[in-house]
């Protein structure tokens, strides 16, 4: 456990729920449904969640000239090998369940001109299977339907939701069960929340680089505080750049996103001489899944010398753009580029964790009584690399599912035992861990940055004090990059998201995961097969 202040108090409940994002939103409607005593606790705002900055869409099987499986070869095939199939099948057949949810829950999902559901292509889909509101604010739209229905619900139930509360750590029993976790509270102190069950939903790590399209929230807390009560995290190797965020030079950490979907609907990448860089790349050229496009980029800029690469949206004309990408469209103009008529400057930034707390479908992790879900959780849909559009899909049905399991039982653990502390990390550590991250763990990747990396976050100063909400954050990277560091260096072949200069060649030998715990605050790596079903044991 982290080095906090003595808690001012401990209070009890049945579940407590970390982050109210579409995954911890949709357990939450279950919960207060069936009354179940249960605290949800967000760090920020309730709606500060990455689900509200999500543009693209929600991918399901909608269309009868589609099928099911369809979806899982397109998901297997961007996941280069490392997908549970399943996992991917059961989520792939839960999908159009979940789409049904949202829309009896009144979200107002874009029509074509027949009034039927307007579906739309995204990179490595062969069919149009994904599912946009409001054109590219699809995320927002989910949000406030789920937010709708969890308002009426919470009415009366005993369910309660609190802002600005923070995660510390997650509280275990004498025989290693969650028991709770503790927080930082709104008002400065550090409290005991005890419950049957621990479901986190926490988000991502984006946050470990200095441009990412992910909000201020996704600093890994959830990974960092599962690794110090004991659970087992896998794949933190995998992070997903996405191809095409604006390239801002002014931009401190929030990038903006240009939607996969804009490629979809024939957007085409070139660069600075208008040559098309995905041409004879791939087959599906600008449509590749987003690892195959962000390291064509990479590599084109590095025998280019260019600082950034353009997507070319020009043929759509005003109309689709105000249409189609009205919020594009907006955050385009506001940093003085109008898309109608010109190139839009993009580079690949920090996307998407495909890795985190290893987890099946209905969140139950290797820890009993912690419960972990969306993107937080590792449960094999996402392999290698993300396909398109399946993240929200996820949340919404990993979400659903622990809420109805929990809601029907839980756990019954003990009191909170006593762990040793591990040492935190200086608040002032954060630009240097950032700094090296982009350096040496951006999407080209080499056994010599990889060294560098290891030795340079080694050296960051600890934090001898207790922790505080700066602290926290700069602990919380500093151990997800630890893991993601060894875990990159471990893995010498290329797959996916993970690209190593030195090694640019996929390894059927490394047909397996990279499963990492944390001992006496020491990373420890093993590889295992990929997932049987002894990987969960809540």
């Amino acid at each position: 456990m982290l080095p906090a202040p003595a808690p001012v108090g401990a209070e009890r409940t049945g579940v407590v729920v970390v982050g109210t994002g579409a995954a911890g939103l949709s357990a939450l409607l279950h919960l207060a449904a069936a009354d179940v005593d249960c605290i949800a606790i967000t760090r920020g705002a309730a709606t500060d969640s990455a689900t509200a900055w999500a543009q693209g869409g929600l991918a399901a099987v909608w269309d009868e000239a589609d099928s099911l499986e369809a979806h899982v070869t397109d998901t297997l095939v961007a996941g280069a090998g490392l997908c549970d199939e399943a996992a991917v099948r059961e989520l792939v057949a839960a999908a159009p369940g979940a789409i049904r949810r949202l829309l009896r829950l009144g979200a107002r999902f874009d029509l074509d001109a027949s009034g039927a559901i307007d579906l739309h292509l995204e990179g490595g889909h062969g069919a149009r299977r994904i599912i946009h509101a409001d054109g590219d604010a699809s995320g927002a739209e989910v949000e406030r339907a789920l937010w709708a229905a969890l308002s009426l619900a919470l009415q009366g139930s005993r369910t309660s939701v609190r802002e600005h509360t923070r995660l510390v750590d997650v509280l275990t029993d004498a025989a290693g069960h969650a028991c709770g976790v503790r927080v930082l509270a709104a008002d400065g102190s550090v409290r005991d929340i005890l419950a049957d069950a621990v479901v986190l939903a926490t988000g991502g790590i984006g946050q470990l680089w200095p441009v990412t399209s992910n909000p201020p929230g996704a600093t890994g807390d959830g990974v960092a505080a599962a690794l110090r009560a004991g659970a087992d995290v896998c794949d933190l190797e995998f992070v997903q750049f996405h191809p095409t965020v604006l390239a801002d030079e002014s931009a401190t950490s929030r990038g903006v996103l240009v939607s996969e979907a804009a490629r979809g609907e024939g957007a085409v990448l070139r660069d600075g001489a208008g040559t098309p860089i995905m041409a004879g790349v791939h087959p599906q050229a600008d449509l590749a899944p987003r690892d195959v496009v962000s390291a064509a980029i990479i590599a084109h800029l590095a025998r280019t010398g260019e600082p950034h690469a353009f997507l070319d949206a020009t043929a759509f004309g005003a109309k689709v753009w105000e249409q189609h990408f009205p919020g594009i469209l907006h955050l385009c103009r506001d940093r003085g580029i109008d898309p109608v008529t010109q190139t839009i400057p993009v580079h690949p930034a920090a996307h998407y964790a495909c890795g985190g707390v290893v987890a099946d479908l209905a969140g139950r992790t290797s820890l009993p009584g912690l419960f972990a879900v969306g993107e937080v959780a590792a449960t094999g849909v996402q392999g290698a690399n993300r396909l398109a559009s399946n993240s929200l899909t996820e949340a919404l049905v990993a979400g659903d599912r622990v809420g109805a399991l929990l809601a029907s039982g839980r756990p019954n653990p003990g009191r909170p035992a006593l762990r040793g502390t591990v040492g935190a990390i200086a608040a002032d550590a954060l630009p240097g861990i950032r700094s090296a991250m982009q350096r040496h763990a951006f999407v080209a990747r080499s056994a010599a940055g990889l060294a560098a990396l290891g030795s340079e976050l080694t050296a960051f100063g600890r934090w001898t004090g207790p922790v505080d909400g700066t602290t926290l954050t700069a602990t919380n990277l500093h151990t997800v990059a630890t893991v993601l560091a060894a875990a990159a260096a471990e893995r010498t072949e290329s797959r996916g998201a993970h690209r190593r200069d030195d090694f640019p060649g996929t390894s059927q030998a490394w047909e397996r995961r990279i499963v990492a715990t944390l001992g006496d605050g020491e990373v420890r790596l093993n590889t295992k097969p990929l997932f049987t079903s002894e990987r969960t044991a809540a």
